[in-house]
This record gives structure tokens, sequence and C-alpha cells, in this order.
């Protein structure tokens, strides 16, 4: 019989897209991981009541409240999860911090490497456990990648290239601001492409090949003004719609980046290769339970490129799952990294990327952006 499970009780802040992720992995994982924790959905905060109040009927929450700040002094509530627009992370996780509340944040950690130091020291000084919610990293392809450069299948590493294509926001009458299109406002934003897509390619990046160096990035603004959704105002555009990087890592491989949100015909188009002197590693989020491998030790007529089918059980995660040959998705990455995170609670080790561990990313963000604006390389 399985030892019984602590319950933790969650409070999320938001009831959009990424929310929903959120509390479908919370939802799931006990389920599937024995992790020692049973999660559950106690309060949701927003501030439209009929819409949070929407959000908690078709999530099993068993309250809402319309200002995050009652989550935080709640003493029932254990964790706080932030999913809301990223110019909100920072006071929202600094005060849960300080309330001796697990924190958990959507990614980016904030808009700026500044901003995201005090989230930082707030929760490192409350000796509290805390996470960014990079999901790629659990995708059992992508673990698999990181576990296979880990245990030198491909040696040294030489190339690192990835890419992030998107294309909903080509039309200039799409709108900026508000709460559909926040992502397009510098203010609530910070950065545009860089932040939201690049950000992720960076986070797996480093995870599998190490610290970034030094970079030198293109970024443009295709359309200069759009309509303010609040305010019903023209006014300039302040984010990156593209951005093109160059990079050097600590461990003396290249690398390449590219994110844009007008690749006409890619709707979620994220994509990774790492090049060594043994071989090779590819993936594709839109085929997310296959890896192209190369190994150039495999003589005669059987050399070339190959597919792993990342379905069996003793690939990352898999096991937990159903059997060989079926898949996960996009969804169970979440599940992973709340399998992880609870796990890291019961171990007593922090599950990453800790917010420490997402600073760095911001780091590396903003250098892309002041050199999308210098044209010079940047150390870092």
């Amino acid at each position: 019989m399985a030892a019984k499970q602590k319950t933790l009780n969650i409070g999320m802040v938001g009831y959009g897209f990424m929310a929903r992720a959120h509390s479908h992995a919370w939802s799931e994982v006990s389920h599937f991981f024995d992790t020692g924790y049973q999660p559950v959905l106690k309060a949701v905060a927003a501030r439209t009541k009929a819409n949070v109040q929407g959000f908690a009927d078709a999530w099993g929450y068993e309250r809402i409240e319309t200002d995050w700040r009652k989550l935080i002094e709640a003493p029932d509530i254990d964790a706080i999860d932030i999913c809301v627009p990223n110019d909100l992370h920072a006071e929202i996780a600094i005060a849960a911090a300080r309330a001796g509340k697990m924190v958990l944040t959507e990614k980016p950690l904030a808009r700026t490497a500044k901003e995201g130091k005090p989230m930082v020291d707030a929760v490192e000084k409350a000796g509290v456990p805390n996470m960014v919610w990079y999901n790629y990293r659990r995708i059992p392809a992508v673990t698999f990648i990181k576990n296979m450069v880990d245990a030198g299948k491909i040696g040294k590493v030489f190339h690192y290239r990835a890419a992030f294509l998107q294309d909903w926001t080509i039309n200039p009458d799409v709108p900026q601001g508000g709460t559909a299109t926040w992502r397009l406002d510098v203010d609530a934003a910070g950065s545009g492409v860089t932040g939201d897509l690049i950000a992720h390619c960076l986070d797996t990046a480093m995870w599998i090949n190490g610290g970034i160096s030094s970079l030198t990035a293109m970024t443009e603004t295709f359309v200069k003004e759009r309509k303010h959704a609040v305010t019903g105002k023209m006014q300039p555009v302040g984010i990156d719609d593209a951005a093109a990087v160059l990079t050097r890592f600590a461990n003396g491989s290249l690398g390449t980046f590219e994110s844009t949100r007008y690749a006409r015909g890619h709707k979620a188009a994220y994509t990774l290769e790492i090049n060594g002197e043994h071989g090779s590693f590819a993936w594709d989020l839109h085929d997310l339970h296959r890896v192209s491998w190369f190994d150039h030790r495999v003589e005669g007529p059987l050399r070339g490129w190959s597919s792993i089918h990342v379905t069996d059980g003793d690939h990352p995660y898999m096991g937990k799952w159903w059997v060989p040959g079926l898949s996960v998705g996009y969804g169970e990455s979440f599940t992973h990294q709340v399998a992880d995170f609870l796990t890291g609670l019961k171990k007593k080790k922090p599950a990453a990327p800790t917010f420490r561990d997402a600073l760095e990313t911001n780091r590396v963000c903003d250098a892309i952006i002041a050199s999308g604006k210098s044209g010079k390389w940047i150390k870092l």
C-alpha cells in the first residue's frame, strides 16, 4: 500500500491559457506519479469575478478571489502559481515569498534581469521552494537528448541551433495590450519574441549545452504602430517581432537562435539540433515524441539519420504513462514539471529551473535586446 500523501494547496493567480495548462498538470500528476504529495486546487484569483468563477467551476477550484493578495494572506494556501502578464510577476512573487509560500511563476521570470533579481533574493531569503515554468525541458524526447549529451554520446559539442517560429501578428490590425494581446505591449511583456519564444530556446540550450559567454543579435519590429486594445489609441510598438542571434557557449561551441512571429504558415514551430564530434541529435515540436539521431561511428550502408520513438519505459518519464508505442503530448510536459517539483519537495532538493536558474535566461535575453539595438557583440 502506498504511503499516505501530504496535501499541497494551490493558489492560482490568473485564468488564461497558461493557467489552464498548469491546472491540468496539478490535477493530473497524482494519477501517474507517486511524489508523496497530493495537489489540491484550493483557490484561484483574478480581477474579473465572472470570468474567474467560470474558470474555477471548470477546473474544480474550491473558491475564488478577486485580489491575489487574499491568496497570499490565506493560511490554507501552500503554493502560489503565477499565470499573469510578465509585469505582474515580481510583485506577486516577492509578496508570496515574504509570506512563506512556495512560488512558481510562468516564464520568463521577469521582464528584465534587473526586475528578476529581487525575486531571486526574496525566495532565497525566505527559503521557500521556487520554480519557473520552462516546460519544454520536460518533453521526454528533449530530456532524452539532454541525458544522451551528458552521457557523452556525441562527444565534444560544436554547434547548437534552435528556432521558434509563429505567424499570428502579421496583420497590422492586431492590437497591442489588453487581456488577449498583452504580449505585444512592451510595458506588460518587457520584450517580444525574445522573452516569449527565444527564452524557451535559451533555457533548453543552456540546460543541455551549458552557459553562453557572448552573443550578437539582430532584432526587428515590422509593424511600428498598433492600436491599444484598452485605450483605442494608436501608439508605437516597443516589442521585437523577430530576432536572429549568434552565440558562443562557454564550452567553445557556436549557437544560432531564430525567432519570429512573421513566419507565415508556422504556429508553434520549435526545433533544435546539436552537433558533436561523434554524432547529432535533432528534435521538432510538431513530432514531439521522436528524436532524430546520427551516429558517425556506424559504418557502411547503415550509416545515416535514424528516428528514435521516445515512448519506451526506460525513456524519461514514459514508464509512468502507457505502454511502449503510445505517446504523450504538450500538456504532459507541465505534468512532468509538477512531478519534478513535488519530488524535489519530498527529497528537499530544488527542481530546476529555479528563480536563480531562470535569472540567467533573463540576462541573456537582456543582452539580445541590447545587441539588437547596438549591433555589437556582448560578453556575458
